[in-house]
């Protein structure tokens, strides 16, 4: 006979699995075949004869003034992901993104890592930077990428809780690392980029390798050059065509 103390820590135990593999199973989406065969929403794929151009981790007064004026030139709007706490303390860049008709999304409040599960907190710090876009741009934001691209079980019931659709990409020009170079960030974003795709890009170094912003900036016209020359228009993930991403595996919100 199993003693009543077995039983409750049996319990307690299966209880624990369960969250943890609610908390870790849609984190799983951030494998690119796994979203490319399952998820294409959360994968980026939009209309066939459009790639979306997104950036994360700005603002930065340092360096996104520099895509600003980059992307005036080449006459292309995009979508930005952007912490709420560095747009609190940067307001005039939203506003100057959302004046040039640039997409401001939502990338969190801050850029961590989510190693535990903390469903209240997601829910709330997403639900303030979402504020903070809409109060400072005056658009209301539609999309979430969260920062490493990890979407954990509490992060998807913040997003659906927020009215944000989560959306990561098609590929990424891997232009935080110290060894970018503009030839290799074209060309290992150029390797997975095509009709429908989405587009990972950084206006930032303040979680990347110093400087490493200026490589994606000297790569950014020729990137925009080889989606032109496929005959693809570059914009915003709002003309993209697409919903973004559902919750995995039927994965529910957080009780209550």
């Amino acid at each position: 006979m199993v003693s009543a103390p077995a039983t409750a820590a049996g319990a307690l135990a299966g209880g624990a699995l369960a969250v943890a593999a609610w908390h870790i199973g849609p984190a799983a989406t951030w494998l690119p075949g796994l979203r490319t065969a399952y998820f294409p929403g959360l994968d980026g794929r939009g209309s066939p004869g459009r790639v979306a151009l997104t950036f994360d981790d700005g603002p930065d007064p340092l360096s996104t003034p520099h895509f600003l004026r980059a992307l005036e030139a080449l006459s292309v709007r995009a979508t930005f992901f952007v912490l709420g706490s560095r747009l609190e303390r940067a307001p005039e860049l939203g506003r100057r993104m959302a004046a040039a008709g640039h997409e401001v999304a939502v990338h969190g409040w801050e850029h961590d890592r989510p190693w535990l599960p903390r469903p209240g907190r997601d829910a709330a710090e997403l639900a303030r930077a979402a504020a903070t876009v809409q109060r400072i741009t005056g658009q209301r934001p539609l999309w979430y990428r969260p920062p490493y691209g990890i979407l954990t079980g509490g992060r998807w019931a913040a997003a659906r809780r927020t009215g944000l659709r989560p959306v990561l990409w098609s590929a990424w020009g891997r232009d935080w690392t110290a060894s970018a170079t503009p030839d290799n960030v074209v060309a290992e974003a150029a390797s997975r980029l095509g009709p429908g795709g989405t587009l990972l890009l950084h206006d930032s170094d303040a979680y990347a390798a110093p400087g490493a912003w200026r490589v994606t900036l000297a790569a950014l016209p020729r990137l925009v050059a080889y989606c032109r020359g496929l005959g693809l228009e570059v914009g915003r993930l709002a003309d993209h065509g697409h919903p973004g991403g559902g919750v995995p595996y039927g994965f529910p919100g957080p009780a209550g």
